[in-house]
């Protein structure tokens, strides 16, 4: 890793970053299982209230009302199914990626591009505040996948073709 690029350093750290994410969710989407929404709904109104304090502003109203309907099962099993899916899969990818597994890349951006478009459509939907928030952060990533993988086809056609000539 000494010799590589602020580019291909910024890619890794961006890379662990979004398979630690992926371990948070695993084992986010485990603890909703096992969790009852009960108590899942009560540290949301702990929470919502010390950090919001008692002021009821939108910000706050709209993370009570998520709990609410978290809790009345409006959305416990999509939160398990997302969170599941989205952690293996973003594990894999990242496994794949800091291996340089060069298939991996295209699968990552079209994966990555798939969460982006379902952020985007279910923060339209559900108003929410962080699911746009992570859709940019999977652009950034995105672009930055694209670059390495590019730079990486680069490495190894420059690679092939040099071999012969310093061979003879």
């Amino acid at each position: 890793m000494a010799g590589s690029s602020v580019t291909e350093k910024l890619f890794r750290v961006a890379v662990v970053l979004k398979g630690l994410d992926g371990v948070v969710q695993l084992v986010g989407g485990l603890l909703v299982i096992f969790v009852p929404p009960s108590a899942i709904t009560a540290l949301a109104h702990v929470t919502t209230r010390d950090v919001f304090g008692g002021a009821g502003g939108p910000l706050q109203q709209h993370f009570e009302q998520a709990a609410e309907h978290f809790a009345n099962g409006g959305t416990r099993t999509f939160v398990i199914a997302y969170l599941l899916v989205h952690g293996v899969i973003k594990i894999g990818l990242v496994i794949a990626l800091l291996c340089k597994i060069r298939p991996a890349y295209p699968i990552a951006v079209v994966a990555l591009g798939a969460f982006v478009v379902f952020e985007v459509l279910r923060a339209t939907r559900t108003h929410s505040i962080a699911l746009p928030f992570f859709a940019a952060l999977d652009v950034l990533i995105i672009v930055m996948v694209i670059k390495e993988y590019l730079q990486l086809r680069k490495q190894n056609a420059g690679g092939t073709r040099d071999e012969p000539e310093a061979n003879a």
